[in-house]
């Protein structure tokens, strides 16, 4: 089963993955925005490092719960 295949089976039988996905894409829209400022306050600077390492405990959860899935199929 290829990664988008389990990506989108997730999203219709997992609430939890479905929320922590749109959550690293909201949390990356953030951070887009932050990006496209030509100067970053302290306080700036501040919140887009949390929210970097936000984005990436989201990241590492939704990338757990695809090899959980995929290792639930596999057996």
């Amino acid at each position: 089963m290829k990664e988008e295949e389990i990506v989108e089976a997730l999203k219709r039988e997992s609430y939890e993955f479905r929320r922590l996905y749109q959550e690293h894409r909201d949390l990356d829209e953030q951070l887009a925005e932050l990006d496209r400022k030509v100067y970053l306050s302290p306080e700036d600077e501040i919140d887009r490092k949390r929210l970097r390492k936000e984005k990436l405990l989201k990241k590492d959860r939704v990338t757990e719960m695809i090899r959980e899935f995929r290792e639930s199929v596999a057996h």
